[in-house]
């Protein structure tokens, strides 16, 4: 049994194959660049990208299984050559998927498979605990500049995302389900900042921002009005799963979901920590 794995060195990418190989599975990892991939003893790595189907024979030769992304690119542009993807896909012999989703609207890939006679199941992410990353800056500086401060959120720990779809590959089952991923608490900003300052020592002034403050801040880094008008009701009328902690990570995996205090002690010293209370 070969896994393929796409987007293997992103954020999700990299804990799946960990979670793959401690299930005894056969990882393969697709990437654009090869040279640059740094992946665990015992994995296949193998040069191709999904938005080029000529590229990929190599990389689906054998597979029994796969994890796709719907997007791709600097730019996470939606991949758009679903149909050829998962045609070839099925000709060498896989049949069973898991999908990572990000948008309202299908992607060109969740509509193909939607459409074969895969076996697949669709992971629904609310937000990462990663994007806590882009707070670095701010706490090392002192300040951090943030929207949307009271609202909370239940982030989730990218490895839990990778644990639920190691799960499925390797297990089966959730055919046709969306499984909506969540950590086990629902957070404000306010209170992901007290947890950092907690865990690292560091102080910083969270400074809140208007709701047209940050949609001036999305519109600078080059957002459509349709994506700001999206993450904008995101932020104010978000998913229940966003607002509710799901039992997903421990009905799939049988492990607790981690909570966002152990994601900060694992990423401390990212935000320059004195001295942590671990």
């Amino acid at each position: 049994m070969i896994i393929l794995i796409t987007g293997a060195t992103g954020t999700v990418g990299r804990h799946i194959v960990r979670h793959l190989l401690d299930l005894g599975a056969t990882v393969r990892c697709l990437t654009r660049n090869p040279a640059n991939a740094s992946f665990p003893d015992g994995v296949e790595v193998v040069q191709g990208d999904l938005r080029d189907p000529a590229t990929l024979d190599a990389a689906f030769e054998g597979v029994t299984a796969a994890h796709l992304i719907t997007f791709a690119g600097d730019d996470f542009a939606p991949i758009t050559e679903g149909e050829v993807i998962v045609a070839r896909l099925q000709e060498a012999g896989a049949t069973r998927v898991t999908l990572l989703t990000g948008d309202t609207e299908a992607s060109p890939i969740e509509q193909a498979v939607a459409a074969s006679s895969l076996e697949w199941a669709a992971l629904a992410p609310v937000e990462f605990m990663a994007n806590m990353l882009e707070w670095v800056e701010g706490f090392r500086a002192g300040r951090i500049e943030e929207g949307f401060v009271d609202v909370p959120s239940t982030v989730v720990h990218e490895s839990d995302i990778a644990r639920v779809a190691a799960h499925v590959l390797v297990n089966g089952g959730y055919h046709e389900e969306t499984l909506w991923i969540t950590g086990p608490e629902a957070l404000t900003v306010r209170e992901r900042i007290v947890t950092v300052e907690s865990v690292t020592g560091q102080s910083v002034e969270l400074v809140p921002l208007s709701t047209e403050d940050v949609q001036e801040q999305w519109r600078s880094y080059g957002f459509s009005d349709d994506d700001i008008a999206f993450m904008t009701q995101m932020k104010t009328d978000p998913p229940k799963a966003a607002k509710t902690p799901q039992d997903t990570v421990r009905r799939v995996t049988g492990h607790q979901a981690l909570t966002f205090r152990t994601w900060v002690e694992e990423h401390a010293g990212s935000f320059g920590a004195e001295h942590a209370d671990v």
